[in-house]
């Protein structure tokens, strides 16, 4: 179990790194006005973001899903792989219900997280900006609001979660057995990122909606009155005001970071489990294993 905690940590890291500017990009698309757009598209809003706050605004509210992500993935790897042993079959269907079970429980995490990264996401650049950081934003959330404020949005961050997570092990699974990953193929490392990469972007679009809802209602009351009363009557007002197109906004930024975070993300993880199991499987006083033939590759279902 320690080793589905510590797989999970170095992909955490290494999938934030890579897919913090996307995700700036998506929030600020996601929550824009349409009375008045700031942003014309994906590019734009890149181009946007470097020209008036630099490089580094892409990466505005990045120490709170480091650290966050980082504890988050360690958690979801562990909770699915104790869940499907729990199980006790591999089949498609326990994946699933594995992956959402993972989905489920991380979102207790998660949630405030997420809040302090889209609040921290969407405020100015300057010294006149509300929060200083993670902490500083969660903490001023709750002297306001109390807990119902940082976790606002949980519902809708559970209802995207749990299917999604379900959809992300079981296509990750399904995919590395399709591609024959086993130990020794040269092409393994590739067929890792292209199975992780392409398992994003199936469980992204599994739930994409319900994103667009839960940043609306965790940026809502930021600029002004707070405009929504729940998940319902904010799918009503976004739907009457802006049209289906609505839960779909961000779309393209979300698949352009999907695929290399989880790519890097579900590699890392592998090669990490791998590698660790290698070394917890050689007799002692062999600097080197006898054969090369060490465990079987780490699918899903032995994490």
């Amino acid at each position: 179990m320690a080793l589905d905690f510590l797989a999970g940590c170095a992909g955490g890291v290494a999938g934030v790194l890579v897919g913090h500017p996307f995700d700036t990009v998506k929030v600020r698309l996601q929550v824009q006005s349409m009375e008045k757009p700031q942003y014309r598209g994906t590019v734009h809003c890149f181009q946007a973001i470097i020209k008036q706050e630099g490089v580094l605004g892409l990466y505005r509210g990045l120490g709170s899903p480091l650290l966050g992500l980082t504890f988050i993935n360690a958690l979801v790897f562990g909770v699915q792989g104790n869940t499907l042993r729990a199980l006790g079959r591999d089949s498609p269907l326990n994946q699933f219900l594995a992956g959402a079970a993972a989905g489920a429980i991380q979102c207790i995490i998660c949630c405030p997280m997420e809040l302090a990264k889209t609040r921290l996401q969407l405020q100015e650049a300057g010294p006149a900006r509300t929060y200083r950081g993670p902490l500083d934003c969660l903490a001023q959330v709750y002297r306001r609001e109390g807990l119902r404020g940082v976790n606002r949005g949980m519902v809708s961050t559970l209802l995207r979660e749990t299917p999604s997570f379900g959809v992300y092990f079981l296509t990750y699974d399904t995919l590395t057995r399709a591609l024959g990953c086993e130990p020794g193929d040269r092409l393994l490392v590739p067929k890792l990122l292209l199975a992780g990469g392409t398992s994003g972007i199936a469980s992204w679009l599994s739930t994409y909606p319900l994103d667009v809802v839960k940043s609306r209602l965790q940026a809502d009351g930021l600029r002004g009155a707070p405009r929504y009363r729940g998940i319902l009557d904010c799918v009503r007002q976004s739907y009457r005001a802006e049209g289906w197109r609505v839960f779909t906004r961000g779309l393209a930024s979300t698949l352009l970071r999907a695929f290399p975070v989880n790519a890097a993300t579900f590699a890392t993880v592998t090669v990490v489990l791998s590698y660790a199991r290698g070394e917890e499987d050689r007799p002692e006083g062999d600097a080197v294993p006898a054969a090369p033939a060490g465990p079987a590759l780490a699918q899903p279902s032995s994490l």
